[in-house]
C-alpha cells in the first residue's frame, strides 16, 4: 500500500471575481522512501497541492472534492485538532522562504525545542536540547551549539534553510513536503541543500514530495515526476520516462528550455505565450494556445491515456 495516495483532488478558491480552480482533479501516489517531484510554472497549482495535503488552505480556499489517503486514513475527513498531531509529526513541510518560516523574536534553539516538545511532551528539556543540537549537526549547520542561541536574522539564507529542514525532520516524519526550498538561495547553496535533502530523506527513510519550477532539479533528485499545468497534472510517471521520453508537448517544452554543454543557440528556447488565467480557462486543452501540435481535436479536454506506468493527458500521442 502506498504511503500517500491522492485521488481526484480538487482545491478551489472562491473569490469575488469567480472560482479559481487551483487544483482540479489530480491523482498521484508516493511509496515509502520514494521522492516525487511536482514541476510546472508559477501559478500551476503546485504549492496548493502541498498545502492541501497538510490542510493549510486559508479561506477562500478549500478542498471541494477528492481523497488524500495517508497510511490508510483519509485526511480530508480528519478534524483540525487531530490534524495538529499529524502536521509536523508524521507529515512535515519545508516552505519556500526560510526567512518567513522562522519566528524572528525566538532563538533557533527555542524554535527547535518547542517543535519537538509539542509532539513529545514525555521528554525532558535536556533530552530535547541534545536532540535539537544533534539535528542541527545532521543538517551540517556549523557550530550547532552556538547557533542554538542565535536569532534568524543572524544567519545567512542557506543556514536558515538548514534550520527549517532540521525543524521539519525533528520528529522523523514519514512524509516531507518541500515547497521550492532553494528558490531564495544562490546556485552553490542550492546544490548543497538539494544534496542534503536527498541524503537526509534516505537516512531517515522519509518519503519526499519536492515542488519546483525547475525540471532540471527533479531530473537529479526524484524517482517520479508529476508535470502540472493550469491546475492539472498533464503527465505523470517515472523520472526516466518523463526526462528521456516525454510525451506531452508541455513536458517537451520544459525540457527543451534547458541549456546543454554543447548548446550553440543564440537564445535558449522558451515556450511561446503564457499560462491562461485560472479564472478564465480556455475550452478544451488548457495548453492548446501555446502548442504547435494543436488542432480542432484539442477543443475537448483530453482523456487520460496510460502508456505502461505513465499517465498522459494529450490527444497527440
Amino acid at each position: 500500500m502506498a504511503l500517500l495516495e491522492v485521488n481526484n483532488l480538487k482545491s478551489y478558491f472562491f473569490t469575488k471575481e469567480g472560482v479559481v480552480k487551483a487544483v482540479d482533479g489530480n491523482s498521484f501516489s508516493i511509496e515509502k522512501g520514494e521522492i516525487l517531484g511536482i514541476v510546472g510554472e508559477s501559478g500551476a497549482g503546485k504549492s496548493v497541492t502541498g498545502f492541501s495535503i497538510l490542510n493549510l488552505l486559508d479561506p477562500p480556499g478549500k478542498i471541494v472534492e477528492g481523497e488524500i489517503i495517508f497510511e490508510g486514513k483519509d485526511l480530508t475527513k480528519v478534524n483540525e485538532e487531530a490534524f495538529e498531531k499529524i502536521r509536523g509529526d508524521k507529515i512535515a513541510m519545508v516552505f519556500q522562504d526560510p526567512q518567513t518560516s522562522l519566528n524572528p523574536v525566538m532563538t533557533i534553539g527555542r524554535q527547535l525545542m518547542e517543535t519537538m516538545l509539542y509532539h513529545n511532551n514525555s521528554l525532558s528539556r535536556e533530552e530535547v536540547y541534545h536532540a535539537s543540537v544533534a539535528m542541527l549537526k545532521r543538517v551540517e549547520l556549523p557550530s550547532a551549539e552556538k547557533r542554538m542561541e542565535s536569532y534568524p536574522h543572524q544567519l545567512s539564507g542557506g543556514m536558515k534553510q538548514r534550520v527549517v529542514i532540521a525543524i521539519a525532520l525533528l520528529n522523523n516524519p514519514k512524509l516531507l513536503i518541500a515547497d521550492e526550498p532553494t528558490t531564495a538561495l544562490d546556485v552553490t547553496i542550492q546544490a548543497q541543500i538539494l544534496y542534503l535533502m536527498k541524503k537526509l530523506s534516505s537516512d531517515f527513510g522519509s518519503s519526499l514530495i519536492f515542488i519546483t519550477h525547475d525540471i532540471a532539479v527533479v531530473s537529479q533528485l526524484c524517482d517520479k515526476i508529476a508535470v502540472m499545468y493550469a491546475g492539472r497534472i498533464v503527465e505523470y510517471g517515472s523520472k526516466d520516462e518523463i526526462i528521456f521520453d516525454p510525451k506531452h508537448p508541455y513536458t517537451k517544452g520544459l525540457i527543451a528550455c534547458l541549456p546543454t554543454l554543447n548548446d550553440n543557440r543564440e537564445r535558449l528556447y522558451q515556450i511561446p505565450g503564457v499560462m491562461p488565467s485560472l479564472l478564465n480557462l480556455p475550452k478544451g486543452c488548457y495548453f492548446k494556445e501555446r502548442c504547435e501540435f494543436a488542432d480542432e481535436t484539442c477543443d475537448v479536454y483530453p482523456q487520460k491515456q496510460i502508456i505502461g506506468e505513465r499517465v498522459v493527458y494529450c490527444h497527440k500521442i
